[in-house]
């Protein structure tokens, strides 16, 4: 079970850090990221990092603003998200890879968190 927190309402500039808590499972030798979901528009994939947190991507809407981080003792994985805009707007979702490289084929999905942007 994933379990996802941090998101909520927060002005155009501002910042969140949303959290990702893996139950029930080891997901060490696995790949961790983030998606979202707009009204209206496919799931996307934000942001991956690897197994031993050596490789990280970013899509490009969120490069330079978003940063990904893993904490493997405590099977947490973390979203900072800094100068946001209002077409950040979304749920977010966690997920964990079947592998330990990349983020395209996903084992498992968290529940989702809904950030708004707005003023």
């Amino acid at each position: 079970q994933l379990q996802a927190s941090g998101g909520g309402l927060v002005q155009p500039g501002g910042s969140l850090r949303l959290s990702c808590a893996a139950y029930g499972f080891v997901f060490e030798d696995r790949a961790v990221g983030w998606f979202r979901q707009a009204p209206g528009k496919e799931r996307e994939e934000i942001s991956c990092i690897t197994d031993s947190g050596a490789h990280i991507t970013y899509s490009d809407s969120v490069k330079g603003r978003f940063t990904i981080s893993r904490d493997n003792h405590k099977t947490t994985w973390y979203l900072q998200m800094n100068s946001l805009k209002p077409e950040d707007t979304a749920v977010y979702y966690c997920a964990v890879s079947r592998t330990f490289y990349g983020c395209d084929n996903i084992a498992y999905w968290g529940q989702g968190t809904l950030v708004t942007v707005s003023s």
